[in-house]
């Protein structure tokens, strides 16, 4: 097996797409710094809304097989190699928002049982020995509950690979300061007239939004938000962008954070740890 780089992240997502949102530049600032980051992906987002009218036909399995199309590109965009379907392409599928019908179909992510999809997960973690496991926290940032499910699937399998002896050393939520969230809002509502946007979202419709005292961890991303944005824009059926802003199928702007907040949720903090998930961690995950 060919060694791995000292520095070894993985993220857990839901569907394609959250990735590039959520820590895009934290993924190709630590790709291009010889880091080894790994993205697990849980569902290929089968039942996600298609924004371009020549796309709209794709439905079902042919918009998950579309969709993966998507978050290859967005990966060379970001510049890392290694992204996974958690237990392999199409075995978990998108369960819809929360309270519809799609909640319960028995192949869905939410219906999924939780040890053996935590068991896929520790399959990665023993492989790739990460010392920095990155996901949403446990609302899922917003309520989805595949954001919510992987959530838990991230947890559990951190659970389990540390009683097998291969456990991360640091577990991060996805966040946004609340100070960071209304000064980009305010940008956005004196831009909005010059965007193909018809209205602002609002602090609501960002996930992950919480006092600023809950921020543990900020990544300058800044020197990456180009290849954030392309890899937003890789995610077509999902995503519109108008670099820094961006709408999902609603056509709500909303912000493109080039720089990237965290939570330390469970391992020991660092005071150098501010600007950097690694801080303080030895290449073999001790902290």
């Amino acid at each position: 097996m060919t060694e791995l780089p000292a520095r070894r992240l993985l993220l857990v997502h839901a569907h394609p797409d959250d990735e590039s949102i959520n820590n895009g530049a934290t993924m190709a600032r630590y790709a291009a710094e010889g880091a080894h980051v790994t993205l697990v992906t849980c569902t290929l987002g089968e039942r996600g809304e298609v924004i371009p009218p020549a796309l709209a036909h794709l439905t079902g399995t042919a918009l998950g097989e579309h969709r993966l199309g998507e978050l290859a590109a967005a990966m060379r965009a970001l510049g890392v190699e290694d992204f996974r379907q958690l237990g392999g392409v199409g075995r978990y599928r998108d369960s819809g928002m929360m309270g519809l019908p799609d909640n319960d179909d028995p192949d869905c992510l939410w219906r999924a049982d939780l040890d053996e999809a935590a068991a896929h997960l520790v399959e990665v973690i023993r492989e790739v020995r990460p010392q920095v496991l990155v996901t949403y926290d446990p609302d899922g940032g917003y309520g989805h509950p595949d954001h919510i499910q992987a959530h838990r699937i991230a947890t559990r399998a951190a659970e389990l690979a540390g009683a097998a002896g291969c456990g991360v050393a640091r577990v991060y939520w996805n966040r946004v300061p609340r100070s960071a969230a209304e000064d980009a809002f305010a940008r956005l509502t004196d831009a909005l007239p010059g965007l193909p946007f018809t209205r602002t979202a609002t602090l609501d419709d960002v996930p992950g939004v919480v006092p600023d005292e809950r921020i543990t961890t900020t990544v300058d991303g800044t020197a990456y938000a180009a290849a954030k944005a392309a890899a937003m824009r890789a995610h077509a059926t999902q995503i519109e962008v108008a670099e820094p802003y961006f709408a999902l199928s609603n056509d709500l702007a909303q912000p493109i954070f080039s720089t990237e907040y965290y939570e330390l949720a469970s391992g020991e903090p660092d005071p150098a740890a501010r600007g950097d998930l690694f801080a303080g961690l030895d290449p073999e995950g001790e902290a």
